[in-house]
């Protein structure tokens, strides 16, 4: 079930790349499908000492999303659209 939630973050990201903010959403569906999986897979492992993993996955994730937002608003700002059509990276 989580290889399959994982897939059709990877699907949606490469399929749909009109907007940022929708391959943003992808990005933050992987990454929730991979925190799932990896509390899941130590809950059966009943391991104590790499608790901290999952937690440290979701902070990264955390990170991930708050830049992904903040570059979204300076890109909207500068470009007028999140398209990504319309960014071109040999302009900076």
């Amino acid at each position: 079930m989580f290889m399959s939630m994982f897939t059709l973050g990877l699907t949606g990201l490469t399929f749909h790349r009109t907007h940022l903010l929708s391959a943003l959403l992808c990005l933050e569906g992987m990454m929730l499908s991979l925190f799932v999986a990896l509390t899941l897979w130590l809950m059966q492992l009943s391991s104590i000492s790499f608790s901290a993993s999952p937690l440290l996955l979701l902070a990264f994730s955390s990170c991930e999303a708050s830049v992904g937002l903040a570059l979204l608003v300076a890109t909207a700002r500068t470009h007028g659209s999140d398209r990504l059509s319309t960014l071109n990276l040999l302009q900076c």
